[in-house]
């Protein structure tokens, strides 16, 4: 499956990446001097280089206005769609000012709605949204899960394969019933019928 791989200028997350060659790299911003050190390769370079405090020099480069309605990270998903991508994995999105984080959260629930998929990996967590829809782990997966109603309500909810168990649940945005589940070196499962997840995981080696 082809990523579409964001690098913001968040707080920087425990591991990397190496893209294939049919992978497509955005660097937002303070990312591009991630991206450096890190020696990966940047495909396209957006933002308003607020935070990087100068435009760098790229043969592929968007430069935004600081006074916009999307963030960085958000034209660079628009950028990654336009290109026909489905897959994307934000590095650099969460930590610093949690409304950054939050605005990149609903990043992901954008992406479920369009049918398409995002990871948010930070330190020592990831995010992911699913939509009516399930999500398998292997037996690697070590940490904790959490699993939160987006939404008013999902329903038909399962999770298999972890220390707690869900069989057809249905959650609401007022109880967060699903925090703190743990994975058990089982293959697992969470899934939903109608609605909108998002699932946390924690202190998950990349």
């Amino acid at each position: 499956m082809r990523i579409c791989y964001i690098v913001g200028a968040g707080e920087e997350p425990d591991g990397s990446f190496v893209p294939k060659e049919d992978d497509f790299v955005i660097a937002c911003d303070g990312g591009y001097s991630w991206c450096c050190r890190m020696e990966i390769r940047m495909d396209l370079v957006v933002g308003d280089f607020d935070s990087l405090g100068y435009v760098p020099t790229h043969p592929n480069l968007i430069r935004l206005m600081p006074e916009k309605d999307d963030t960085d990270i958000k034209a660079a998903v628009l950028e990654g769609l336009k290109r026909g991508y489905q897959e994307f994995a934000i590095y650099g999105g969460t930590g610093g000012r949690i409304s950054h984080t939050i605005a990149n959260i609903q990043l992901l629930s954008d992406l479920a709605a369009r049918g398409c998929h995002g990871s948010l990996i930070g330190k020592h967590c990831w995010y992911r949204v699913i939509c009516n829809e399930e999500i398998c782990f292997n037996e690697r997966m070590s940490g904790y899960l959490s699993v939160f109603c987006l939404g008013n309500t999902a329903r038909g909810v399962y999770e298999s394969g972890l220390k707690y168990l869900l069989e057809d649940a249905t959650l609401v945005k007022e109880n967060p019933v699903g925090v703190s589940n743990e994975f058990i070196g089982q293959r697992s499962r969470v899934s939903v019928r109608e609605g909108m997840l998002l699932l946390i995981g924690e202190d998950y080696l990349f």
